[in-house]
């Protein structure tokens, strides 16, 4: 069984995991605006495709979380894997913005 005191194992840990949390934090606060508010700036099928596209992405970030924790961090995340969930982040972002700037929000 590989150490887990390893340097490697705490740079994870210490970048890693507070990642994915606020991974998990954005994704919530993004799938309650998208489920509970009708946004006027977006057609229903665009605001329907960001929601699919956030709980796409709560589904592949809640395995990761998983593997992380059964691994007791011993497990990264491919970037190829962040990337996507950092622009999806960055869309929601503008869409919540937006949405606060909406006249009679």
């Amino acid at each position: 069984m590989p150490d887990s005191n390893l340097p490697g194992t705490d740079l994870l840990k210490t970048v890693l995991e507070p990642l994915l949390e606020d991974f998990q934090y954005w994704f919530t606060r993004s799938r309650d605006l998208l489920e509970t508010e009708q946004l006027s700036f977006m057609s229903n099928q665009e605001q329907s495709d960001l929601l699919c596209r956030v709980k796409r992405a709560q589904e592949e970030l809640n395995t990761a979380k998983m593997l992380f924790s059964a691994t007791d961090g011993q497990v990264g995340v491919d970037m190829a894997t962040l990337m996507p969930w950092h622009q999806l982040v960055t869309e929601c972002w503008k869409v919540a913005m937006r949405f606060r700037q909406t006249p009679g929000v």
